[in-house]
């Protein structure tokens, strides 16, 4: 799984966090590297679609997001979608 959105929204669901806190937990949950164009690049796809948004910080140098409603529910569709393949492909793989 290395869709940054869905990664961004997943590291989101634990809370509020900032581009280099969301990178890190992603590399220790994912095991995952996102460069800072992928991560921000996916941070303002996420924006625009009103599934993450910007809170107030009192670190004017780093700028935290948080998970909208829409975005959980974005999140829940995509994990239930994630879950299919991972079943087909476990019962495939067993056949095979």
């Amino acid at each position: 799984m290395s869709d940054p959105g869905i990664l961004v929204l997943s590291s989101l669901v634990e809370g509020d966090k900032h581009g280099y806190a969301i990178m890190v937990d992603i590399e220790q949950f994912a095991g995952l590297r996102l460069g800072p164009g992928t991560l921000y690049g996916a941070i303002t796809r996420l924006e625009q679609r009103g599934w993450i948004e910007p809170v107030p910080s009192e670190d004017d140098r780093r700028q935290p997001y948080t998970l909208t409603a829409a975005g959980r529910r974005h999140l829940a569709a995509e994990m239930l979608t994630l879950e299919r393949v991972v079943r087909t492909a476990a019962r495939r793989l067993k056949q095979a």
